[in-house]
């Protein structure tokens, strides 16, 4: 079977830009090619303007991918950009998929996360290509744990 490829929005915080490469390459290992329309500290211009920035590059790129995948690290959460582009993506008709860092679980997670994705899954090739073609709306802990009674659950660091 040929590999797929998907147009995808890696929404994360800066500081994590070197997880996604190695993000890429789990999902391709299990078939999947992903055509990253994320911006990273390498991926940018000089804009300064807020409205600019998300209205002129970031909306674009969301649009054009077909999924939102959200890279969850300790820090996610506090990331207004990282909200305002999951509430973006919703309101386009976006699936939105969260992963878990890898090695990392139980962190708290972005607040438009916990309101409006389909799944949210840890460090695996295949549950992250399932999620991401929403053949599964998983969510559960980096660990493996499924979340009681909530579609996708709210963690506290420890």
């Amino acid at each position: 079977m040929p590999d797929e490829i998907r147009n995808v929005f890696i929404s994360h915080i800066h500081p994590d830009d070197e997880g996604l490469p190695r993000l890429k390459d789990l999902v391709a290992r299990h078939g999947m090619n992903c055509r990253d329309g994320s911006i990273t500290t390498g991926k940018f211009n000089a804009a300064t303007n807020e409205g600019y920035i998300k209205y002129e590059i970031l909306a674009p790129r969301i649009r054009w991918s077909s999924v939102l995948v959200v890279y969850i690290s300790p820090e996610t959460k506090n990331s207004d950009w990282v909200n305002w582009e999951i509430e973006y993506a919703y309101k386009e008709g976006k699936r939105i998929v969260g992963v878990w860092e890898w090695g990392e679980k139980d962190c708290e997670l972005p607040e438009a996360l916990t309101r409006y994705g389909d799944a949210v899954v840890g460090w695996n090739g295949e549950s992250i290509v399932d999620a991401i073609n929403g053949t599964s709306d998983s969510s559960y802990t980096q660990d493996g744990l499924e979340p009681a009674n909530r579609k996708i659950p709210r963690y506290s660091c420890r």
